[in-house]
């Protein structure tokens, strides 16, 4: 997993309430063979007229904001289905942070398990920070070491972030990685638990003696 440490670059907003994994990535895209380009199905129900154009309106149709690492969401982001795809296709399409009042509990794990930093804000400091984006077009600064949010014209926030999981972040462990880091304790405690309880070793594996 890519670790992340800080992301700067363009904030694209998307404001509105309750944008669910099936708006940010179609169902039908997850059963394609080429996963490799969940990246441009990302939000396509947004990003598309219904002919197959790009709707200009959109914000990361827009030049200043198409390659935004970083997006400003309405509360509940990521809510429904419990796809890690919604999360893969973010991230393959560039997104690093997310920065949203609330999120969707499934999507949110998710999203540390795939190198993407998400980051909850009462709803004032996320519209503040969209302010400061309106008002200029300066970049904002993701600082996941200071755990510190600049917004154009040097506005700081501060964010909280689970220790165990910003550790996580920092050093690009997944929950594979992160088990792998303790593997000699885990070694050492089968060693011993062989030699306390070796019946429990013994039993024989009923698929593999089917």
């Amino acid at each position: 997993m890519q670790p992340f440490t800080a992301v700067t670059g363009q904030a694209a907003q998307l404001p509105h309430a309750n944008i669910d994994t099936d708006v940010i990535i179609r169902i039908e895209r997850l059963t394609q063979n080429d996963q490799s380009r969940l990246g441009d199905y990302a939000l396509e129900a947004l990003r598309f007229r219904a002919d197959g154009s790009e709707d200009p309106s959109f914000v990361l149709n827009q030049p200043r904001f198409r390659d935004a690492p970083i997006l400003l969401c309405g509360p509940n982001f990521g809510c429904g289905s419990s796809r890690e795809g919604a999360v893969v296709a973010l991230a393959a399409r560039g997104i690093r942070a997310i920065i949203a009042p609330s999120f969707g509990d499934i999507f949110y794990g998710n999203c540390f398990q795939n190198g993407l930093l998400a980051i909850r804000l009462p709803e004032a400091q996320v519209e503040a920070i969209a302010a400061d984006v309106r008002a200029s077009d300066a970049p904002v600064t993701v600082d996941l070491e200071r755990c510190l949010i600049v917004a154009p014209g040097g506005r700081t926030i501060a964010f909280e972030i689970d220790p165990l999981r910003r550790q996580a972040l920092l050093e690009g462990l997944d929950d594979i990685g992160q088990t792998a880091l303790v593997r000699e304790r885990i070694l050492d405690w089968q060693a011993r638990d062989r030699a306390e309880r070796p019946w429990i070793w013994d039993i024989p594996d009923p698929v593999l003696a089917g």
